[in-house]
């Protein structure tokens, strides 16, 4: 549904919330630059984050769940450093103190897996230097999840019966890592059948509506201008036999 060249803005130390992420697609160099929005905290259900061969970066960007409760998955859909850019994750609100990660060249999404954080904060830094290619970046998937102890009101997923926001269920991200938010039929269905030639039901019967009010007045003004000719006629005439009755010698009578 969408793919995102990333996402937000990424200042010394900024939290962004969802749906500002989701529309928005720019490059980490564009997203590194000081913004009104820098000092901000938002609450997130999940991001997509991604960068491709961005230099002579230093960039710090922090999420928080909306929970307590919840704590962040990371998986990458892609995965190719660098060897002298490096990408910190801290398990908290800011980038203090010992990483959990420290990705770099060695490291791929195949041997790094899904990843957790403790807290309901997750704080990445992303440090580049002057040289790249454009093979050079990765694609980030987070999602706040809440553990399956916990009584889950939205969608649950199926491997690790993880609970996460019904917001990120079929929108083309596999965010419960199984698939199963994307697979879900009765959910995915309706979200199918929800669009028609193209347009959601809603915009459909819009559009159906006002091209049927539109139709409806040129009718009604067509009408009453045959109606206006018809009436102007028959005046006419009308008009035109009284003037022969008063005035027969017109006529030759």
């Amino acid at each position: 549904m969408y793919s995102h060249k990333l996402l937000g803005h990424l200042g010394s130390h900024t939290v962004l919330p969802l749906h500002y992420i989701m529309r928005m697609r720019n490059s980490m160099q564009s997203l590194c630059k000081n913004h009104f929005l820098q000092q901000l905290y938002r609450k997130i259900d999940g991001a997509i984050l991604w960068s491709q061969n961005e230099r002579n970066l230093d960039c710090v960007i922090t999420f928080q769940t909306h929970s307590i409760l919840q704590r962040f998955m990371l998986r990458f859909d892609f995965l190719q450093l660098d060897c002298n850019d490096h990408l910190y994750i801290y398990d908290g609100a800011h980038a203090v103190g010992t990483y959990k990660f420290d990705l770099t060249c060695k490291n791929t999404k195949q041997n790094l897996g899904a990843m957790f954080t403790r807290t309901n904060y997750v704080t990445l830094k992303y440090v580049t230097d002057a040289w790249g290619t454009d093979s050079n970046g990765f694609k980030l998937i987070i999602t706040a999840v809440k553990d399956p102890k916990h009584t889950c009101t939205e969608f649950r997923c199926n491997l690790r019966e993880f609970c996460i926001s019904t917001d990120l269920v079929c929108d083309g991200i596999n965010h419960c890592a199984d698939g199963s938010d994307e697979s879900s039929n009765t959910l995915c269905q309706n979200n199918e059948t929800g669009v028609i030639l193209g347009l959601e039901v809603t915009w459909f019967v819009v559009v159906v509506i006002s091209t049927l009010l539109v139709l409806l007045v040129l009718i009604v003004a067509i009408s009453i201008c045959i109606c206006r000719r018809g009436w102007n006629s028959r005046s006419g005439n009308g008009t035109v036999q009284q003037q022969n009755a008063l005035y027969p010698h017109r006529l030759g009578l």
